[in-house]
């Protein structure tokens, strides 16, 4: 279930008991227009859950719950089905190929949205079919949105939409070039008051490295500020992490390629895996979220046993493509929800197990009834 990730752009669980001690823009269009409330009444009034409009009978979402806040990138996902990788100079013939709705910060939203958690997606698209496509694929309207809240999602004049080649193998594996767009180019230099707004009134907020430093170092700090626990996923651009982001998240979740990369280490066993998350808790990270492929998962918190997860063995692989998003979310949503650490890392692996069993990122991430199901019939 590795998940390799190229990037071409221009640039211990959390308890629920935890105490965080947490202070010239190219013209932009707006998707859908930003809702303007009140900063005291925005927790209430703009996430208010209508009982009838629930997707899922079994969420135990609590009215006006704080949302889950996805700051991060959208794609266009271009698939194209071949038995091997190409040699260097070769060209070879793709069995099929399709274009889906991903991206990492799309895909974590997407599958906070199917878990019927009230989610907010806080993106750049461009002015082209592919931001069509993505916003159809997320949004609340017509049946093939996931019902994520995209307020916050702005159009950029004279930027594509995000967009990535993603080389299926016919074992599930995968390799994926990106190409930035919207995503690196489309964001201003301070983000808005809006913004802003909406993820100090979160309940978590979910980052990736798809999208420029600068922003989420702004995120970041806004909601240490507010106490709000954020979550920093590795995955992205392959350059250094800046130092005032470690400062400013609470969990760091690489998978254990990403990890040796960042931490110069090897990870190849438990005990390389285990220094390497040494080695981040110095940098200023006191909990790291390990995700191992088909050798499951840990949570690392520093100064505590690390606290392991084997996968929940999928009937059968078809596509990686998308597994550790919907682990990091379904962890969050787990975590906002107020489940032990164990639970959460057990929903996450539930989740990433029905999300291989199915081609394409945003399509395969399950819904609540399913996991809850697997979780059951896997006890």
């Amino acid at each position: 279930m590795m998940m390799k990730g190229i990037s071409l752009s221009q640039s211990n669980s959390f308890h629920p008991n935890t105490q965080f001690n947490r202070a010239k823009p190219p013209p932009i269009n707006i998707v859908n227009p930003i809702l303007r409330l009140p900063r005291r009444s925005l927790r209430v009034l703009s996430l208010s859950i209508d009982p009838s409009a629930n997707r899922n009978p079994k969420s135990t979402v609590k009215p006006h719950a704080p949302p889950l806040v996805v700051v991060g990138s959208a794609n266009a996902d271009i698939y194209v089905e071949i038995d091997r990788l190409p040699k260097e100079g070769e060209t070879i013939s793709a069995k099929t190929g399709q274009t889906l709705a991903g991206g990492k910060g799309a895909n974590q939203a997407a599958c906070g949205a199917k878990l019927n958690y009230p989610t907010y997606f806080v993106g750049r698209l461009g002015e082209d079919a592919h931001g069509k496509l993505i916003a159809g694929a997320l949004g609340e309207d017509g049946s093939e949105g996931c019902g994520v809240h995209l307020d916050y999602v702005k159009s950029v004049k004279g930027e594509p939409t995000g967009h990535a080649v993603v080389m299926l193998q016919s074992d599930g594996q995968n390799s994926i070039i990106i190409v930035g767009g919207a995503n690196m180019r489309g964001w201003p230099e301070k983000m808005s008051d809006d913004e802003l707004e909406i993820v100090r009134n979160a309940g978590v907020v979910l980052l990736q490295r798809e999208i420029p430093d600068y922003i989420n170092l702004q995120v970041a700090k806004a909601v240490k500020k507010a106490g709000v626990p954020v979550i920093l996923d590795v995955g992205g651009m392959d350059t250094p992490i800046p130092s005032e982001l470690f400062d400013s998240i609470d969990i760091l979740s690489p998978n254990e390629t990403e990890l040796s990369r960042l931490t110069g280490m090897p990870t190849e066993t438990f005990e390389q895996i285990s220094q390497a998350v040494a080695k981040c808790h110095k940098l200023g990270v006191k909990q790291v979220l390990v995700k191992l492929g088909a050798k499951g998962s840990a949570l690392f918190i520093e100064g505590e046993k690390p606290i392991q997860q084997s996968i929940i063995p999928a009937v059968q692989v078809v596509d990686t493509t998308g597994a550790g998003d919907t682990f990091t979310a379904a962890f969050a949503v787990a975590m906002v929800e107020g489940k032990s650490r164990e639970e959460c890392l057990r929903f996450a692996a539930a989740a990433a197990s029905l999300c291989v069993q199915v081609k394409g990122a945003i399509p395969s991430m399950p819904d609540r009834t399913s996991v809850l199901k697997l979780l059951q019939s896997s006890t």
